[in-house]
């Protein structure tokens, strides 16, 4: 157990470099691991996009990226250009990050999120002078699908 002076000094401390504007961690950054085809750009755009909010991303070139798919129990019709690995769960394509980060907070009792195919304005898949589309994230597993969060390029749409 720590001691009340040496609290009171790790509190001063976090409190000093909070004022500096030190980003100060105390948690560790989710690890994710996305496996992509060596030919895509989309793919890196969206691991960029993770690391910025906040996610250790590991970055696997895999020509074979189907198989892996097929392995992980990714549905074909929830399919895109890379799937991810993250502490127990699956994400398929261009999910946002902070849905992801729901995921992980919430823990529901699904394999993982997908957002199929390629949405323009999707995290990643941003297109200077082009709308965002409007797309769905996806819950699957055993028990079925369905949608988890709606968005608008990068931004969340409030539940229906």
């Amino acid at each position: 157990m720590l001691s009340l002076k040496r609290r009171a000094f790790l509190v001063s401390l976090a409190s000093g470099y909070a004022a500096a504007g030190v980003p100060i961690a105390f948690a560790a950054q989710p690890k994710i691991t996305v496996i992509k085809d060596p030919n895509c750009g989309c793919c890196t755009a969206w691991a960029t996009h993770l690391r910025e909010t906040g996610f250790d991303v590991t970055l696997i070139d895999n020509p074979q990226i189907n198989r892996v798919k097929a392995k992980l129990g990714v549905p074909s019709a929830l399919a895109s250009c890379h799937t991810a690995e993250t502490d127990g769960y699956v994400i398929e394509g261009h999910v946002p990050a902070d849905a992801i980060h729901r995921l992980l907070r919430d823990r529901p009792k699904v394999r993982g999120l997908a957002v199929p195919g390629m949405p323009i304005g999707s995290p990643g898949m941003e297109v200077e002078g082009t709308p965002p589309e409007t797309y769905s994230v996806i819950a699957f597993g055993p028990g079925g699908q369905f949608v988890f969060a709606r968005y608008e390029g990068a931004r969340e749409l409030p539940a229906r």
